[in-house]
């Protein structure tokens, strides 16, 4: 593992090593008001080692979220629990990136302010998708997505504006990088996506004008911390969340080239495997390599042995692991000593308090 575990110039700064702790999904921030707490700060400072930790997506306003417990960075509250997860981290020597979000109309009413319908680039619902709901009686439920309202022109300013205002919190928090979400089906990458963006606008038809929203937000973001801590997240090929985008690649490509000119810090592919897209090819890897010449983070079912071999290669400086990072908080541990890796239990995914969360155990407690 001789290169995965060695340092990283990312940006201005060094990593420690070169595997990524992929964003992950928990659902266990504090109510009311979806705020960190306590138990996010230990699951964040167990797994430290990491050369770099990308938060679970974040909303950046209430009208971005789509599951219920989501944490957000848009109140005092939240910005204080936030900066103790960051304080958490740094205290052990650890990096972390904020990754910024909006699900668009992945999802419910019930979330919204005032019970408003989700909001998209056009008026199409998701078939087939799903978001986390928790009734006024407190009933859990995997509610439908429903049929968002198309934004206005006179909107997307003030979109924008609330990844601005989530990334000067940031900011203030400490976050070491910035992680723009423009993957899995949600709100930019519905702009960017052929069959979610129907508008005739400036920011339709066009590849160049459906990628327009995700270059503001960006600019927007590296506007406050500055391009060399910014970095997006991409995921070409992606067909859940009733995506199905015939320009695909093509988009990726063109904004690889637009984040390299920029200076970005990194780009963040999260390959289409799990979700049943059609899988990379070695000839858009090289195109993509070609395009940006930041940090390329890739993450999809690697193993030691192909993250190594990636990283060898060339075509990758770091590789991301989801799964494996819920399950051992000390996996670059257990990678450079090829030690067996604990088994996650998705029971305990979503939702729930320490149980599946801060107590699996660590190579050292099994001595």
């Amino acid at each position: 593992m001789s290169h995965l575990l060695s340092p990283l110039k990312m940006g201005k700064q060094t990593l420690a090593n070169r595997v990524v702790m992929a964003p992950l999904t928990r659902s266990r921030a504090a109510q009311p008001g979806d705020v960190p707490q306590a138990l996010n700060v230990e699951y964040y400072k167990q797994r430290a080692s990491a050369g770099l930790i990308v938060t679970e997506a974040t909303q950046v306003s209430r009208q971005g979220q789509g599951y219920a417990l989501t944490p957000g960075l848009y109140t005092d509250q939240q910005e204080a629990g936030w900066k103790n997860v960051v304080d958490g981290v740094h205290a052990e020597k650890g990096h972390i990136s904020l990754q910024l979000w909006h699900v668009g109309r992945i999802s419910h009413s019930l979330l919204q302010e005032n019970n408003a319908a989700p909001v998209a680039p056009s008026a199409i619902q998701a078939s087939n998708s799903q978001c986390f709901v928790i009734h006024p009686d407190g009933t859990p439920e995997q509610a439908t997505c429903e049929t968002p309202r198309a934004l206005d022109l006179a909107e997307i300013p003030g979109l924008v504006d609330q990844y601005r205002q989530a990334a000067i919190r940031g900011k203030r928090a400490g976050f070491d990088f910035f992680e723009v979400h423009a993957a899995n089906g949600y709100l930019l990458h519905q702009f960017l996506s052929t069959n979610t963006n129907q508008r005739t606008d400036a920011y339709g038809g066009s590849l160049e004008n459906r990628a327009r929203l995700i270059l503001e937000v960006v600019d927007a973001v590296i506007e406050v911390v500055g391009a060399d801590k910014v970095g997006v997240r991409l995921s070409p090929n992606f067909v859940a969340h009733d995506l199905a985008d015939t320009e695909s690649e093509q988009s990726a490509l063109y904004l690889a080239k637009a984040f390299d000119q920029r200076g970005m810090a990194y780009l963040h592919i999260a390959e289409p495997d799990w979700a049943g897209g059609e899988p990379l090819t070695e000839a858009f890897r090289q195109a993509l390599r070609a395009a940006f010449s930041g940090c390329l983070i890739w993450c999809g079912n690697y193993t030691a042995e192909t993250a190594e071999a990636a990283i060898k290669s060339g075509v990758a400086d770091a590789i991301a692991f989801g799964r494996s990072y819920i399950a051992n908080p000390d996996l670059v541990e257990r990678l450079r000593l090829d030690a067996p890796l604990n088994k996650p239990d998705p029971s305990t995914f979503y939702g729930g308090g320490a149980e599946g969360y801060i107590d699996y155990p660590f190579l050292s407690s099994n001595a």
